[in-house]
């Protein structure tokens, strides 16, 4: 039985600041706080993942600056394989620039760096990493041809893909089919199902648009309304639970990598779902990116009615 799980994608180093309120353009804000984490939505979905106690392999490109091998020896302490991460000679790994107020708000600005020069060769290499992987995750901080042809390596390999098109953007006609379990939040579903706006009232709706591009699973996260799930076998709702949130910054990789986990070990979507919610549950009661994401103990030892 497959078991390994493989992320295709970003690997940033996040400097986060903590800020009472978002400033206002031209202004200079006091803050009251400075972290400096590894993170990248596909290094954070792999740290996560791994911390459900998944193996898990990163693959990806950082630069060859002072970054670079922090954030390769961060996956290797979390038990991530970091042997696909690749040094892009004479350019700076990314950076992602975090301001975080006190409503636990987030606004942030990716520099791609490194992640800007993953390409097709990149993704052809996946090729034999696939042949026995249970699944490939997929965001959108590498470059969309990239995306697409790790997308369709994954599907000559049998291997089902979980796509999460974030940062939000318009998909290939030919990326939907290859696509097994698509993980959208609100902006994401909006924007690929052309709404005006994506609810708790009209997520189905907008799931069902989505899965008709070809998606077998539609996963709408809607923050504190919960999750909605759509599949050929219809919609099921799961109530979000309620928390003190400090810093949502990776509560939407947390939930991934936590889905992911969960469903490569055999569990159903249901069961997946609830585990992945309380993991992103505690992330948020947390400041930082990976730093923030719980181990498997500290997400079963949570009540889902807490």
């Amino acid at each position: 039985m497959r078991s390994r799980v493989v992320v295709f994608g970003s690997l940033n180093m996040d400097l986060v600041a903590r800020v009472p309120r978002m400033p206002e353009p031209g202004e200079t804000l006091a803050g009251h706080g400075f972290l400096a984490n590894p993170g990248g939505k596909g290094a954070n979905q792999a740290v996560a993942c791994a911390r459900q106690g998944a193996t898990v392999e990163m693959v990806g490109r950082v630069g060859d600056d002072g970054f670079a091998e922090s954030l390769r020896a961060s996956l290797a302490a979390q038990g991530v394989g970091a042997e696909g991460v690749t040094r892009a000679q004479g350019q700076a790994t990314g950076v992602a620039v975090i301001l975080v107020d006190d409503h636990a708000q987030n606004a942030i600005a990716v520099i791609a760096g490194a992640n800007a020069l993953v390409d097709e060769r990149d993704a052809e290499a996946l090729r034999p990493r696939l042949q026995d992987a249970a699944m490939l995750l997929l965001q959108l901080e590498v470059p969309m041809p990239a995306v697409l042809r790790a997308a369709a390596v994954a599907r000559e390999a049998g291997c089902p893909v979980l796509l999460n098109p974030a940062p939000a953007h318009a998909l290939p006609d030919a990326l939907w089919p290859l696509v097994d379990i698509l993980v959208v939040n609100e902006t994401e579903a909006r924007l690929l199902a052309g709404v005006p706006s994506v609810t708790r009232d009209n997520a189905a709706a907008a799931a069902g648009l989505l899965m008709r591009r070809g998606p077998r699973q539609v996963i709408v996260t809607l923050g504190e309304h919960g999750v909605l799930c759509a599949s050929a076998e219809g919609i099921q709702r799961y109530e979000a639970m309620r928390v003190r949130p400090v810093d949502t910054t990776a509560a939407g990789d947390t939930f991934i990598g936590a889905l992911a986990a969960m469903l490569v070990e055999g569990r159903g979507m249901a069961d997946a779902v609830r585990h992945a919610m309380k993991a992103a549950a505690i992330c948020v009661t947390r400041p930082g990116a990976q730093a923030s994401m719980p181990s498997r103990v500290e997400v079963e030892a949570l009540s889902f009615g807490a």
